[in-house]
């Protein structure tokens, strides 16, 4: 019959202990700083708002669109919800809706877009090379702007930016839309606060 001898736990020194607490405490103070900056930055920006704006089309048309948005704090960072909807001078109409969740990145009041849910559970950012858009947002004083890159199928690229600046009573909403760097689009509105 074989003995096997065991041999005691192993147990950190002291003073790697300590040197390992005072790495977990600073961790979760830097992260608990960073969740506060960022709230901090949003607070002002968190309501509803709504509004309306006339697009002119590439033919010449004119198209009244009502605009809403929500933005709400999160647990892990903020969500922005927005819905578009097309009224045209037939009658028709069509809404579009959106809704990102943006979590603290490691730069200041630049925020990436939990857009997915990995196998893991965890939220993840699009895959633009799939024809996904890719998103994010970033605070500037009173602005909240976000961005959102998509790549088509022939490598060209869109880029879609949303300005909402606040003012008085609600946000300034500048839109502009920009393909393989040159402006197709623009859009400048009011949205009231609720």
């Amino acid at each position: 019959m074989r003995s096997i001898a065991l041999s005691p736990p192993c147990s950190l020194p002291e003073t790697s202990r300590f040197a390992l607490w005072a790495f977990m405490a600073l961790s979760v103070l830097m992260l608990s700083v960073q969740s506060a900056l960022g709230s901090e930055l949003l607070d002002k920006f968190v309501g509803s708002y709504s509004g309306s704006a006339e697009v002119e089309q590439i033919d010449g048309t004119v198209e009244k669109r009502d605009m809403s948005v929500v933005i709400r704090e999160t647990s892990k960072g903020f969500e922005v919800k927005w819905s578009t909807a097309i009224r045209r001078a037939d009658g028709d109409s069509k809404t579009k809706s959106y809704k990102i969740e943006f979590l603290p990145s490691e730069r200041d009041g630049v925020f990436a877009a939990a857009m997915q849910t990995n196998v893991f559970g965890h939220t993840v950012q699009m895959n633009p090379m799939k024809g996904e858009p890719y998103v994010w947002a970033r605070v500037i004083g009173d602005t909240l702007t976000i961005f959102s890159l998509y790549v088509a199928e022939n490598g060209d690229y869109l880029m879609q930016q949303y300005d909402r600046s606040l003012a008085e009573g609600g946000l300034n909403l500048e839109f502009s839309l920009h393909r393989n760097g040159k402006p197709s689009r623009k859009v400048s509105t009011f949205l009231t606060r609720d």
